[in-house]
């Protein structure tokens, strides 16, 4: 395990220790549940995105996909995502209408992904890890609904957590990183 990793999991589990603490002392034994059910759901769907994620992308990697487009900077992207404004592109106003759009047409078939392209790309959001705790995330509250245990803020409050907890994580690495 990296120390990256072990470190994320030292803070998910001492926050989680902290609210189940807080949750006893100060609360009943509704928000115990709702906050433990929540979290952990939480943490455990966190920790599925990082490693499908991870997976696709060394499998990336090594195979030497590339999928991303570098000849734009990002707020080129969200600025003029269809290149309108470009000073590479050449205005040619003697071409007709129909000429034009049939290369516009010409260009967009050849854009256009293959099935198993799709597929591929898909295999991190469907994976197993996943699939798995988001279906434990619903039966957490499904089971929690059907018992009339469930408190909506709570519950809300410790989904959140961990998402909040990762970035958090993430943001002082990269500080500490960028320092040295």
């Amino acid at each position: 395990m990296s120390s990256m990793n072990r470190k994320i999991l030292t803070v998910l589990v001492t926050v989680d220790v902290l609210l189940l603490l807080i949750s006893i002392i100060f609360f009943d034994i509704k928000i115990v549940y709702n906050t433990q059910i929540g979290y952990i759901s939480s943490t455990l769907v966190m920790i599925a995105s990082i490693v499908s994620y991870r997976r696709m992308v060394n499998a990336r990697v090594k195979h030497n996909i590339v999928t991303m487009d570098d000849s734009k900077d990002v707020i080129d992207k969200l600025e003029d995502p269809y290149d309108i404004y470009s000073e590479d592109v050449v205005e040619d106003e003697e071409k007709d209408f129909a000429a034009t759009v049939k290369e516009e047409k010409k260009k967009l078939k050849e854009n256009r992904r293959t099935v198993y392209q799709t597929i591929k790309d898909t295999k991190a959001a469907l994976s197993i890890y996943r699939l798995g705790a988001y279906a434990l995330l619903i039966l957490g509250f499904l089971y929690l609904n059907r018992q009339g245990l469930l408190h909506i803020p709570s519950y809300i409050i410790s989904l959140g957590i961990p998402s909040v907890i990762l970035v958090w994580v993430l943001l002082k690495e990269k500080e500490n990183n960028s320092q040295d």
